[in-house]
């Protein structure tokens, strides 16, 4: 049995060796700059001309349907004028002319429903495909969309009209839905879009757990495509809503108009003989024509923007 002594020194803890306080290193130059970026004068006066060139036209819009057909023409066209005739002119908007101004908004509804939420499901159903299965001629496939994309879009409107006049569908609104289903653009955005938000991985264990393929798409694939599906749909709206050349050669009757030709005919009345100038209605109904796509703009950002953003960061 050991000495107390020794029992002690071997209980003793070994002494730890003195730390020294860590020096902080002085920053580089290019740390520097990383943590406080140089603001440049050019630029933010480059984006403040953006903004203001991006502003102005809706500003004049807004101010412009506050006043009457005689304040048009009296006053200065960035600022209010003597009366304010915002609600007299919505109001007179949706009944002038037996209220056809409500039956070319219901118009437009129609073409965006059909023809912009057909285009939507086809761009996904399509890209999904070509992003995640092999099969022949895949390369061909893709030439062939880039070359639809940039090919435009009044190149292919007379071929398409001859084509439905043939058919017997010209002044119908299938003129106007049938060609709105194709988007090139929009089968190219999703095959990208799908290649790289669905893990090959992921699609190979729900099939190894049974699932079916339509069931590995709606349950597994879909929710993944929620982004890039909302971005497409708010292309091809915007495409639908404001689409008027097509409309234009292919319909013509004024009770099929869309209403970008509706308003046009309104603006182009005041040429006739005997018309009525109704400046104030176009202005109006132009600034009520594009709050839907502003909501919708606002409504889905969260995921349009994360669906443009899709690939831009590599993991």
């Amino acid at each position: 049995m050991g000495s107390p002594t020794t029992l002690t020194s071997e209980a003793a803890p070994a002494p730890q060796p003195r730390r020294t306080p860590a020096v902080p290193r002085p920053r580089t130059r290019r740390q520097h700059h990383a943590a406080r970026p140089r603001r440049s004068v050019l630029l933010t006066a480059l984006t403040g001309l953006v903004v203001v060139y991006s502003l102005l036209p809706l500003v004049w819009l807004v101010v412009g349907a506050t006043k009457t057909q005689k304040g048009l023409a009296s006053s200065f066209g960035l600022w209010f004028g003597g009366d304010f005739a915002l609600w007299d002119n919505v109001a007179e908007t949706f009944t002038y002319d037996d209220g056809v101004f409500t039956r070319w908004l219901l118009n437009t509804l129609l073409y965006v429903v059909l023809g912009a939420g057909g285009a939507t499901v086809l761009a996904v159903l399509g890209g999904y495909a070509l992003a995640k299965f092999a099969f022949p001629g895949k390369r061909a496939v893709f030439a062939v969309v880039i070359g639809a994309v940039a090919v435009p879009g009044t190149a292919l409107a007379i071929p398409t009209f001859l084509m439905f006049s043939e058919m017997g569908l010209t002044n119908t609104p299938w003129a106007v839905i049938i060609p709105s289903l194709i988007s090139p653009f929009g089968l190219y955005l999703m095959w990208v879009f799908a290649s790289e938000a669905i893990p090959t991985e992921l699609m190979e264990a729900a099939r190894m757990d049974g699932a079916s393929e339509l069931r590995v798409f709606f349950q597994v694939c879909l929710p993944q495509l929620a982004p890039g599906t909302v971005t497409v749909l708010l292309f091809t709206m915007v495409h639908t809503w404001n689409n008027y050349f097509l409309p234009l050669i292919m319909i013509k009757d004024p009770d099929w108009y869309p209403l970008p030709l509706g308003l046009n005919a309104w603006n182009a009345q005041a040429a006739t003989a005997g018309g009525r100038p109704v400046f104030h209605l176009v202005i109006t109904g132009s600034l009520i024509t594009i709050l839907p796509l502003i909501a919708a703009f606002l409504l889905l950002q969260r995921y349009w923007q994360s669906g443009l953003a899709a690939g831009s960061v590599k993991e």
